[in-house]
């Protein structure tokens, strides 16, 4: 979600890694939930491919589709960081298409579906839906509270709010169809859940402020397994200075691909997942 450090410092001034193994195993096909757990399957992962990325996209949402990825960018009323819904080349990080939103949104979120991207908004309250082969914005949807993340099954939109509450959404009119709760292993909410990205049958989020991304039953909300991706994002801190959190899950279906970046971060990575040792 968006960069609270940078915010709270505005509010004051205004005073408002796992390496390359060709031969790992995949885990990012779903995990078998017919059994009663306590606890829930750790996943590490390698490294396959390294991309560059752009430092200066404050990245709130990504999604891949046929052979490129679409990322949403945060930012509001500043030369620095400014919302926008970008079509990305992967291999280079060139950015081949670009619709800025006005000044006053700060996008969240992204999720395609069919001809259309969806677009959230931190605190407008607004949804921007876009003509997917131009990016041109075709009308506005409103819904209540606060956007973060957004992903898709082909038919709902799945979407976080910052809390431990998925809302499944229906993509024609914003309107909440049911929620799913998100609860830790303990039975706690488990809050901040963050971007989203579909990914064979399970909502995967990453949680705000952390380098863990969760695995989630979009049937129940139960939770699945546990990424840890905290070696790759001190990496990247280690490596840029003005790197934030990680905050960008996307997958390729077709040839089985996850790829994670962050805000301000200079690469995306590719990676596959494995159990945690």
């Amino acid at each position: 979600m968006i960069m609270r450090t940078y915010l709270l410092m505005a509010a004051i001034f205004l005073s408002g890694c796992g390496g390359v193994q060709s031969n790992a195993v995949n885990n990012n096909k779903p995990a078998n939930t017919n059994s009663v757990r306590t606890t829930v399957p750790l996943y590490s992962y390698d490294i396959v491919k390294v991309y560059p990325h752009d430092p200066g996209a404050f990245t709130q949402g990504l999604a891949f589709h046929n052979g490129v990825l679409y990322e949403g960018t945060g930012g509001r009323g500043s030369d620095t960081f400014h919302s926008s819904l970008r079509k990305v080349e992967i291999e280079t990080g060139k950015v081949l298409q670009k619709h800025d939103l006005a000044p006053q949104y700060f996008g969240e979120g992204i999720a395609l579906l069919g001809d259309k991207i969806y677009q959230l908004t931190w605190r407008e309250h607004t949804a921007f839906v876009y003509n997917l082969s131009d990016l041109k914005p075709e009308k506005e949807l409103k819904y209540s509270g606060d956007g973060w993340g957004l992903t898709t099954d082909g038919t709902m939109l799945f979407m976080t709010d910052g809390t431990h509450v998925i809302r499944v959404v229906d993509p024609a009119t914003f309107e909440t169809k049911r929620t799913l709760v998100v609860n830790d292993e303990k039975g706690a909410p488990l809050m901040q859940l963050n971007e989203l990205e579909w990914v064979n049958g399970e909502i995967w989020a990453n949680i705000w402020q952390s380098g863990i991304v969760v695995r989630i039953d979009p049937a129940n909300g139960k939770l699945l397994g546990r990424v840890d991706f905290e070696p790759i994002v001190k990496q990247e801190l280690a490596d840029n200075d003005k790197a934030d959190v990680l905050n960008g899950i996307a997958y390729d279906p077709a040839s089985d691909r996850l790829f994670i970046t962050g805000k301000l971060w200079k690469r995306l990575f590719e990676v596959r997942i494995k159990p945690k040792q």
